[in-house]
């Protein structure tokens, strides 16, 4: 974590009670998508209470030997400047395949107009190129990690 974000996130824990400082858990600081403008707006719909929920392909956490994110997980969303935004903690974690993805799920995304044939083909498009880059196989079929979280700082 660069020193800004570093400074952030002490401002946030400063705002907690004492016994929630202590029993906090890991903390990550990271942008969504892979392009500037996606990762302004995905930061910007966050911290708006809009996007309250993010999906990633399992097979790339497999591929990089990464552990699952786990509930009550930090982060600490930035823009593409890794300039920090704001911070949300992970409350539900799950896995389903691409294809049994719910309506409800992709409205709790908030991107685009927020329908689920807006979410569908958009990361179609997405996790193609991204199991591309990464030496995947996405299918209709692949397991998906579905992420909830809810905006913890600022309020």
């Amino acid at each position: 974590m660069t020193p800004q974000q570093e400074a952030f996130l002490d401002q946030y824990l400063a705002s907690l009670p004492s016994d929630q400082r202590e029993t906090r858990t890991d903390t990550i600081a990271e942008h969504f998508c892979a392009d500037e403008y996606n990762a302004n707006q995905c930061a910007k719909l966050i911290n708006q209470g809009i996007k309250t929920a993010s999906c990633s392909l399992k097979e790339g956490y497999d591929i990089e030997g990464d552990p699952l994110p786990e509930v009550g997980r930090l982060g600490i969303v930035l823009n593409w400047h890794q300039e920090p935004v704001c911070i949300i903690k992970l409350t539900d974690v799950s896995i389903c395949p691409f294809n049994q993805v719910t309506e409800e799920f992709a409205r709790l995304e908030g991107e685009g107009d927020l329908s689920y044939q807006w979410w569908h083909d958009a990361h179609i498009e997405f996790f193609t190129n991204y199991a591309k880059e990464v030496g995947a196989n996405f299918t209709p079929e692949s397991e998906l990690v579905l992420e909830r979280f809810e905006k913890v700082y600022p309020l």
